[in-house]
């Protein structure tokens, strides 16, 4: 792989020591340029022999594409591969870090990380337990206009509403470092009633002790008691900044307030830390705690050497002008003041003359942008007629149709599949190299804990995938696995004596034939893997995959897993059935890099799938490019700017006032743990109305990702929604004028 950097890029590689920031444009060659900095420190002897350069990252393919790039670099140059450098997500940082001294983060060494799965499944529980007790919860948020015991659609979702309000209190307070007892002092100090964070520490102390029981952490308790454990050792840290004293970080317009105080702890005062991102890529504050703030303010440090990659090979001119009228009209016209510093200079230039990518030739007739609004299905039928005309003639290309939320992606998927057209989705359900790897994961963590039915309620239902039933068989499947949940003796069911068998004690008269013939399908399976556990780790690896898969693609996977688990086991002797299963759980999560996975194995590169339509979300799409793309939904919806008629998905129609709970929640909260009184005595409605422009920001910079995912032809259509009263996207107006 040669690589010859272009002007700023070679600014960047210039870097020897000290803090640097790097504001990187969508298509600059970005993980290039870090990949290459990182192959240069060690082939530059920068590092000593038990020294690594540690590159953190945001996303489990990032990694792979990190470390196959490195390993290329330092072999031209006659280095082993592998040696010198390593690539984690934050959570395999964390998990590094905590696993070498669990000790220092107060945790027995034999702890267990529950997946999102699992995790939400604790959470869920705990919720409709205290909902049960506290009724008068949304007697107190309930909109006057709605009756509850009638209307059961609000009786649905409330349930689902304070799901996502604990659930963002819980983070919140884990980003935080605040405990339940923390939360519960302060509150009795302050003495105004907080019904929301009431309910909040009530659930957040029924949750951890849910995990505690468990001996289990969740993956914001890991990052959280990383930190805690570099801040409780001088010794444990000063031998981690050893270990790597040069510190490189993708994606920095991703980083939480953890993950900002761990990379500042493990670098110090004078140590050697490379940001690289872009503010106006930064799309994930509404999922997460990450937010660009800290990427920005890094940038204006004293003492940072600030760098720009501003070149970017990847669109045309036309697309490129585009995207930066968007920054501009943003930054100097938006109507709502506080939207106009939502993107950020520097604007997109194209490739400097001779660059080894230049850009495609330019295209001005493959823009297009709808002026009139569709019916939301005639916007997917339009789509598809106007794929069906473009692919014949375009089969080496890739193209993409980029949607802002996964329910539109399947229903364009089902739009395409009518006209039998080839399609690949990123929406939210995993490729199958992550569902293979999910389901050994699975049934390994149940073999490790033999009496859990929750466990093995995981398994079934990993082994009957609820989105792939029709809805009568994923009512089945759903029963089912709440049957084994439920088992009150699981030895009963899987190793029955005599007379004492849980599956012959069911009652034939509620329990459907298909469900009893399930269930002993379930037990036969358990009961040869159970025997197997015995086998070292590779064949009991392939011993399960072979019951379960028939297809060559799963079955070369699970070899393929099977041999990097021996290996592992190899490298530590010491290792359990516990150890592989959390390690083959990174793969299945997109936690961190698994040794013997190549960039094959995961990730998505549109380039080996021309000539069939992708359908992903534009947060899936992130990073990814294509040849043609369709944006949808770009309506007033999905892309609000905070005007009166706006409406925004975090407001529920059911709640008074359409207040947005989690905003009101998680400003009182803040307020609390930073001991500021002032913020308990807001008008209700403030919090709501500030999420507002955080949303409408995101939304904005969203946008810019999805325009910036083209390569020579982009089409945005907008629809009407599904009332009809939609309008289009704000920015839409500026774009189209544009380009006349």
């Amino acid at each position: 792989m040669m690589f010859k950097p272009r002007p700023m890029q070679q600014k960047v590689l210039e870097y020897t020591h000290g803090k640097m920031g790097v504001s990187a444009v969508p298509g600059s060659g970005k993980t290039q340029t870090l990949s290459y900095l990182a192959a240069q420190l060690i082939m530059e002897g920068r590092i000593q022999d038990d020294q690594e350069v540690l590159i953190v990252t945001l996303v489990n393919s990032a990694v792979d594409n990190f470390a196959f790039r490195i390993a290329s670099f330092v072999q031209q140059r006659g280095l082993l591969p592998d040696f010198g450098y390593r690539v984690r997500t934050l959570h395999g940082l964390a998990h590094d870090i905590v696993r070498e001294r669990p000790d220092l983060a107060g945790i027995s060494d034999r702890f267990s990380i529950v997946d999102e799965n699992e995790a939400d499944d604790i959470l869920r529980s705990t919720v409709i337990a205290w909902l049960r007790i506290h009724p008068e919860l949304i007697e107190n948020f309930l909109s006057p206009e709605i009756n509850l015991g009638q209307d059961q659609m609000a009786q649905k979702q409330w349930p689902d509403l304070v799901m996502d309000l604990a659930q963002s209190i819980i983070r919140k307070a884990k980003d935080m470092q605040a405990s339940p007892t923390d939360i519960l002092t302060r509150l009795q100090a302050i003495k105004i009633p907080q019904p929301l964070l009431e309910m909040g520490v009530d659930i957040y102390s029924d949750y951890q002790r849910a995990l505690n029981y468990r001996s289990a952490v969740d993956f914001d308790d890991l990052i959280r008691l990383a930190l805690k454990a570099i801040e409780s050792d001088a010794e444990y840290l000063a031998r981690l900044r050893y270990r790597w004293p040069y510190i490189l970080e993708d994606e920095a317009q991703d980083s939480s307030r953890l993950q900002e105080l761990i990379l500042r702890k493990l670098t110090g005062e004078s140590g050697n830390w490379v940001r690289v991102g872009d503010p106006n890529q930064a799309i994930y504050e509404t999922f997460t705690t990450a937010s660009p703030k800290y990427l920005r303010q890094f940038l204006q440090e004293t003492g940072v050497d600030f760098r720009a990659l501003p070149n970017s090979g990847r669109s045309t001119q036309s697309i490129i002008e585009l995207a930066n009228k968007l920054i501009l009209w943003t930054r100097d016209e938006h109507p709502i003041e506080a939207l106009r510093d939502s993107l950020d200079v520097p604007l997109i230039a194209p490739t400097p003359p001779g660059d080894p990518q230049p850009n495609p030739p330019d295209n001005p007739d493959g823009i297009f942008i709808s002026e009139n609004g569709y019916q939301p299905d005639d916007e997917l039928s339009l789509v598809a007629k106007s794929l069906k005309r473009w692919l014949p003639n375009n089969m080496d290309k890739t193209v993409a149709v980029l949607v802002p939320r996964n329910e539109r992606g399947a229903k364009l998927v089902e739009e395409l599949k009518k006209n039998n057209m080839d399609c690949i989705e990123l929406l939210g359900s995993s490729l199958s190299t992550r569902h293979t790897a999910n389901v050994l994961a699975q049934i390994l963590r149940s073999l490790t804990d033999p009496s859990s039915g929750s466990k093995l309620s995981h398994v079934y239902r990993a082994l009957r995938p609820l989105e792939k039933q029709q809805n009568e068989q994923s009512a089945v499947v759903q029963n089912i696995g709440e049957l084994i949940r439920k088992c009150p003796r699981l030895e009963e069911f899987l190793w029955p004596l005599p007379g004492a068998d849980w599956l012959a004690s069911l009652d034939d008269s509620t329990t459907p034939s298909t469900a009893l013939v399930e269930l002993e399908w379930l037990r036969n399976l358990v009961n040869r893997w159970q025997q197997a556990t015995v086998l070292p780790i590779d064949q009991l690896t392939l011993t399960i995959a072979q019951d379960l898969f028939s297809q060559p693609t799963d079955l070369a996977l699970a070899h393929k897993l099977a041999l990097a688990l021996e290996h592992a086991g190899q490298i530590h002797p010491e290792w359990h059935l516990p150890e592989f299963t959390e390690e083959l759980t990174t793969i299945a999560r997109n936690e961190r890099k698994f040794l013997g996975f190549s960039d094959e194995d995961s990730g998505f590169d549109p380039a080996r799938h021309p000539g069939k339509v992708v359908v992903a979300t534009i947060h899936k799409a992130k990073g990814l490019e294509w040849d043609r793309v369709y944006l949808l939904s770009v309506n007033n919806y999905d892309f609000p700017s905070a005007q009166e008629f706006d409406t925004f998905i975090s407001e529920k129609w059911f709640v008074r006032n359409r207040l947005n709970l989690q905003a009101e929640a998680l400003v009182k909260l803040e307020n609390l743990l930073n001991n500021d009184p002032s913020g308990f005595y807001e008008e209700e409605g403030e919090a709501t109305r500030a999420a507002r422009i955080d949303y409408a920001s995101e939304r904005l910079r969203l946008l810019f990702v999805g325009i910036t995912r083209a390569r020579s032809e982009l089409t945005i259509t907008w629809n009407t929604g599904r009332k009809g009263d939609s309008h289009p996207a704000l920015p839409l107006e500026p774009l189209i004028e544009s380009l006349k």
